[in-house]
């Protein structure tokens, strides 16, 4: 009986080449995006997936204004923050935040999903969103990025 050894490869941080999508939020749902878009930027999508290295790529969120919330939630949602001085603490409703900074609800939804470390620190300043549809990034040549719905 002949036992095969797999060898698992660990990739290092200089052997990951980082590409750059372009994702357009117009009418999908915040969460659905979130989730896909921190797949990708953790690199989950990728064979070379390696845990502790962040070998994702780097993402554009356009049109963040015009991604929606399903049912009472857009009514119901509240982001809270705290300035660190007593009895401060800052609840915004989802509809103010649309409002003043539409790219943060993104921001926040895609945040949540990454891991709680200094690797997710890491991984979060690969992530712009853009409340229109215009972007500064088109030097880096992004791919468009069809997320995929299972509705």
């Amino acid at each position: 009986m002949e036992i095969s050894a797999r060898i698992t490869k660990s990739f290092r941080k200089e052997d990951v080449v980082h590409d750059w999508w372009v994702v357009d939020a117009t009418g999908l749902t915040v969460g659905r995006i979130a989730s896909q878009v921190a797949t990708v930027l953790r690199g989950k999508n990728k064979p070379i997936f390696t845990p502790h290295v962040d070998c994702g790529d780097c993402v554009v969120v356009i049109n963040a204004e015009k991604a929606v919330f399903k049912g009472k939630r857009a009514d119901k949602k509240e982001y809270f923050r705290h300035t660190g001085y007593l009895g401060n603490q800052i609840i915004t409703k989802m509809a103010e935040m649309k409002q003043l900074h539409p790219e943060r609800i993104i921001e926040f939804a895609v945040h949540g999903m990454l891991p709680k470390n200094r690797l997710g620190r890491q991984i979060i300043k690969k992530l712009k969103v853009y409340a229109g549809a215009e972007h500064p990034h088109e030097a880096q040549l992004p791919k468009v990025l069809n997320l995929v719905y299972n509705d």
